[in-house]
């Protein structure tokens, strides 16, 4: 086993955590921080593939997915602060 599989099934341990995080969460905001622990795992698994294959291409697919995920969080949080409005 390679050092970038070992961080990748690290990563992939850590996002159960946020899966956990996101089903079993008592409140709303807990199951969006679960949203945003699991985008940045995939984020960051992304970034250890594009390494681990040495293909430069992907680092701008995790910019994109990371920009995506920070304006969804942020709608989320504003739709979920308005209660649906």
């Amino acid at each position: 086993m390679s050092f970038y599989d070992a961080v990748l099934l690290t990563l992939a341990l850590l996002t159960i955590g946020g899966i956990i995080r996101v089903v079993i969460g008592p409140t709303i905001w807990d199951r969006l921080l679960g949203l945003n622990l699991i985008s940045s795992k995939i984020i960051m698994a992304i970034i250890v593939f594009a390494l681990m294959i040495q293909r430069t291409f992907l680092l701008d697919i995790a910019i994109v997915y990371a920009l995506l995920g920070f304006i969804g969080s942020v709608l989320i949080a504003r739709f979920i602060e308005r209660k649906g409005e």
